[in-house]
């Protein structure tokens, strides 16, 4: 077995532990790059993704925490539309601070529970 980057093994710490205790809740997964921020709600029961959005085409740059903050108003308004109120959030590998922070900010104003 290849050994894991540091990156990969806190992702899978995170999301051991969001698997104990999610008790069947969908999960708001993000993906940070250095020009775009990307969130997910994914329903790991059936295996689909329920709402998405992220800065792709957005008309501000994704390398910044305003950007961030605009997914995550996004995301909280596409969870809503698919009856979604209640999430655990799933930073991957990525630490809790900045645009993540910035993006579960959001998310949890507009009305999304986690």
């Amino acid at each position: 077995m290849a050994k894991l980057s540091l990156f990969e093994r806190r992702r899978r710490r995170v999301r051991t532990a969001l698997r104990a205790r999610a008790g069947g809740k969908p999960r708001l997964s993000v993906h940070r790059t250095g020009r775009h921020i990307y969130a997910q709600i994914i329903d790991d029961a059936a295996g689909k993704t329920v709402a998405a959005a992220s800065t792709l085409g957005a008309k501000t740059s994704g390398a910044n925490v305003d950007a961030a903050a605009e997914v995550g108003k996004a995301i909280a308004e596409a969870a809503k539309k698919a009856g979604v109120t209640t999430v655990v959030f799933d930073r991957g590998g990525f630490l809790f601070h900045g645009r993540v922070k910035a993006l579960a900010d959001a998310a949890r104003d507009s009305g999304l529970e986690f």
